[in-house]
């Protein structure tokens, strides 16, 4: 494995992608040539399945994404981990928005290390401005008919209108 990164994973679920997932995407982009959008199946997410399938949610992100040179949307199932040997990332990239997403998300870069100890973990905070911003709040505020239009690419607050009208 060469030192030098130049492929990295920005993995999630993007149920939907939000501006703070496309500001995660960016910051990545802006320390490495080559970004991998790895959307993932999460089959039993919080025990109810997504709301956009997972081809509906590489549809998104490929459109919410592309003006930004760089960087792919790919699905995936199975180990992270597995995945990136398989596309030839060499790091995953988190986004951290509070200390229960550090906490969890170091459980996650731990057992990738167990796993994989040549796949790095790089953590960017999030900024202060998409702080507050999930996918879950953005789901339940649409799901209200509220307007979410400020929190995502106007490619799926369209899309969330459609399902939840």
């Amino acid at each position: 494995m060469s030192d030098q990164i130049t492929h990295v994973l920005v993995p999630g679920t993007f149920d939907p992608i939000t501006y703070g997932h496309l500001d995660v995407v960016r910051r990545a982009r802006r320390i490495c040539p080559h970004v991998t959008v790895a959307v993932a199946e999460s089959l039993g997410k919080n025990g109810v399945g997504t709301t956009f399938s997972l081809e509906e949610r590489v549809a998104l992100a490929r459109e919410a994404l592309k003006d930004i040179d760089g960087v792919d949307v790919l699905p995936f199932t199975g180990l992270l981990v597995d995945f990136a040997a398989q596309v030839g990332a060499q790091a995953v990239v988190k986004g951290l928005r509070a200390m229960t997403d550090f906490e969890y998300e170091l459980q996650q870069a731990d057992l990738n290390y167990r796993l994989d100890a040549d796949l790095e973990s790089i953590f960017v905070m999030s900024s202060p401005e998409y702080g507050y911003l999930s996918s879950s709040v953005v789901r339940q505020i649409a799901s209200f008919g509220g307007d979410v239009s400020d929190f995502v690419p106007p490619c799926v607050d369209a899309a969330l209108r459609a399902r939840f009208s």
